[in-house]
């Protein structure tokens, strides 16, 4: 058996979320107080008791996804006896979920992950202002036409706007994000054409678009004062779909990262069609499981973010 190890994305957040794996084991309370070290925050206490108005907040949310997410892989190694070098062929994150893999595979350490993925959430935030933005999600096209449907779709109703494909999920799942009436335009005009359902989503900015440019350049100063070191295993590229094993190519992905297309689809089909065979999601919900199924059939997914999720784990 062969495991890629993956990290989930925003959206996944629950007030909650680590709270038992913290009370259970020392080395997961060790990753949230890293955590709320580095930033300053008792961003823990955030994430096991709330509000959720607080919790979702991008630049709350998405250190506080990679904390519960290391807190899991800490435990595992300690408790279940998972190494990456020894059994884990590749990692994969989606969108801030890759920030997670570069800290599980030694490229990032925790404590500069989480002030990158801080910075990342106000960055991102400040690009846009507030309701000028919006995201979509054209679901139940054809899974094989899906993003080649959708960027037809974003191409038509951007006119003199932005409208572009942020995620490509997989399942006959895409989003589109961009300026809030191309957005819309989308949607009417997904009816009909292969997509079974186009909704507007609640979220706070319109993330994988060109608007978020602004983001970008805040990344590219960030990353350029942080150490990055060449990961223990290949981390899956969200903008490539394929591995990335030096620090300067990790650097050039984060940055177009926040402006480009998460490949999530083709990336995990990349990571079967290299052999691996099962998929492990560490960290809050099984978002990724469930697509990961639809992607990759032959393979098999568990969902790993609770003690009784780790005291079943097997090595295989």
């Amino acid at each position: 058996m062969s495991d890629s190890l993956i990290f989930p994305g925003q959206g996944s957040q629950v007030v909650g979320m680590g709270r038992a794996l913290a009370e259970a084991h020392p080395q997961a309370r060790a990753v949230f107080e890293e955590v709320d070290a580095a930033l300053g925050q008792n961003l823990s206490g955030l994430m096991f008791e709330g509000p959720a108005e607080a919790l979702t907040l991008t630049a709350n949310a998405q250190p506080a996804l990679m904390a519960a997410s290391l807190a899991v892989l800490r435990v595992l190694e300690a408790e279940r006896g998972l190494t990456l070098a020894g059994g884990v062929q590749c990692v994969a994150g989606h969108s801030l979920g890759e920030y997670s893999a570069l800290a599980a595979a030694g490229s990032v350490t925790i404590t500069d992950a989480a002030r990158l993925l801080r910075i990342r959430g106000e960055a991102m935030q400040r690009a846009v202002a507030p309701g000028a933005g919006a995201m979509a999600a054209l679901i139940g096209a054809e899974p094989a036409q899906a993003a080649e449907i959708a960027a037809e779709i974003a191409a038509e109703a951007a006119e003199d706007q932005v409208c572009d494909v942020a995620n490509d999920n997989g399942g006959g799942q895409v989003v589109l994000s961009g300026d809030r009436a191309a957005v819309e335009r989308a949607v009417a005009i997904a009816q009909g054409r292969g997509i079974k359902r186009a909704v507007m989503l609640n979220v706070s900015a319109p993330f994988h678009c060109r608007l978020m440019a602004p983001a970008a350049e805040a990344m590219r100063e960030a990353l350029a004062d942080v150490a990055l070191r060449a990961p223990v295993v290949p981390v899956y590229a969200n903008v490539t779909a394929a591995p990335v094993t030096s620090p300067e190519a990790i650097r050039e992905a984060l940055v177009r990262q926040v402006t480009g297309t998460v490949r999530w689809r083709e990336g995990v089909a990349a990571m079967a069609g290299a052999g691996v065979t099962r998929f492990l999601e560490l960290g809050a919900g099984k978002v990724l499981t469930g697509l990961v199924k639809r992607i990759a059939p032959g393979t098999t997914g568990s969902a790993i973010g609770t003690p009784d999720d780790v005291a079943a784990f097997s090595r295989g």
